[in-house]
């Protein structure tokens, strides 16, 4: 082997230990610490910039939104986001080393020669146009060379948004444990069941984080509140929205204000706390043992059903509009009825009754009352089970209810 060979072998061979030791590089100093994704490209642009043969680069990255600029050497950053893919480059359709005159790209493209796709999983998650190579050996050199480089920083580049994406998941996941701990805690632990009346609830949430809520407060010996609400939105804010109802709620309670009070209370709370870009429907009702009367505050609710022993339905109307829409409450009705033996008391949400079929049929109120007629004897648990068992038979969707179903509801004895 003359001199010659010799020496241009020698030197080919250093070009590959320089290029090796410059990938290993980048990849550690990719990984040594959590860099933002900006300061990953920016690094492989450092990267680039000592490299003779590199004149002009360009790499796109494939990104939520298609593919985008991240690098470029050789033209401004801003003068390359003008630059656009073919559909068929968007479609990820070049997956081999290819000249960049074979794309008929236009006339903006002329400064570039090569594009070199980057593979991940099989699919091209970038693009590296290169221009300015001084002949074909130069070109078979940058190649592996280029693809190893820009591969390296994909692969960091996902793998940092991974690892942010799972911190942001844990954080989620976190907000939603202290949110359903929350949520947990506005639910009375026990319910009356005495020889005046015997009260039974059930909730079925739709999400993680409901947007109902159920309450039995004993004010006295003598006199209780039953409340069902349901508060506009799902998730953390609706659950701290309605922390602060029950909270605003317990306040007043315990303060001895009658339903009048009580009601334009909880609307300036909540309007305060919310601006009245968020509402609360709610019933609250006030029973008292020992007349048998229950004053009531029906707030833009679904209206509970009274079943007397004789058969009679009287729906509980009387009120105002929903919560927390404005500051001033436009009229405000107390309700009064006086409840007789053997009656039944069902108080829900619009989970209960917003419930379709294959046609689109609502099962509605009547559907409610359709099984309350019919089964109102039963013991108050069975036919809470009756009921949910009725709405998940006449879902389209195998009971995956459009909203929380709760009930709560009263025999008085």
């Amino acid at each position: 082997m003359r001199d010659d060979q010799i020496k241009q072998l020698r030197r080919q061979l250093l070009l590959k230990q320089f290029e090796l030791d410059t990938v290993l590089g980048v990849a550690h100093d990719m990984t040594a610490r959590d860099h933002t994704v900006d300061e990953l490209y920016h690094m492989l642009r450092l990267t680039l910039q000592g490299q003779r043969n590199v004149v002009q680069l360009l790499l796109f990255a494939r990104e939520e939104h298609g593919f985008q600029v991240r690098v470029a050497l050789g033209c401004d950053l801003a003068d390359a986001e003008k630059l656009e893919l073919t559909q068929h480059l968007c479609d990820g359709g070049v997956t081999q080393p290819q000249a960049v005159e074979d794309l008929h790209l236009g006339e903006a493209w002329d400064r570039y020669e090569l594009v070199i796709p980057v593979l991940r999983q099989k699919q091209v998650a970038a693009y590296v146009f290169v221009g300015g190579l001084r002949d074909n050996e130069v070109r078979q050199q940058l190649i592996p060379f280029l693809g190893s480089l820009a591969n390296t920083l994909i692969g960091a580049v996902e793998n940092r948004r991974l690892q942010a994406q799972r911190v942001a998941d844990a954080a989620v996941r976190k907000e939603i444990e202290i949110a359903q701990e929350v949520q947990a805690m506005l639910f009375p632990r026990s319910l009356p069941n005495d020889a005046h009346l015997a009260i039974e609830r059930s909730y079925v949430p739709h999400t993680e984080i409901g947007g109902d809520y159920y309450d039995v407060v004993e004010i006295d010996a003598h006199r209780l509140l039953l409340c069902v609400a349901d508060v506009s939105g799902k998730g953390v804010p609706a659950s701290l929205l309605m922390s602060n109802f029950q909270a605003g709620l317990r306040t007043l309670l315990r303060q001895g204000v009658e339903l009048a009070t009580i009601v334009p209370e909880l609307n300036h709370l909540l309007f305060r706390n919310s601006g009245g870009e968020k509402f609360i429907t709610a019933f609250l009702g006030i029973y008292d043992r020992r007349t048998r009367r229950l004053q009531y505050v029906n707030a833009g609710h679904n209206d509970p059903l009274l079943l007397l022993d004789n058969g009679t339905v009287n729906a509980l109307k009387h009120g105002t509009v929903m919560l927390g829409i404005m500051e001033e409450l436009p009229l405000l009705r107390v309700g009064e009825v006086e409840i007789p033996p053997h009656s039944l008391l069902l108080l829900y949400t619009d989970g209960l009754t917003e419930v379709f079929d294959a046609h689109n049929n609502e099962f509605g109120e009547e559907g409610v009352l359709d099984v309350l007629q019919r089964n109102r004897y039963l013991p108050l648990p069975k036919l809470h089970q009756e009921l949910l068992r009725r709405i998940n038979a006449f879902s389209a969707h195998d009971a995956q209810f459009a909203d929380d179903v709760t009930i709560l509801s009263c025999r008085f004895k």
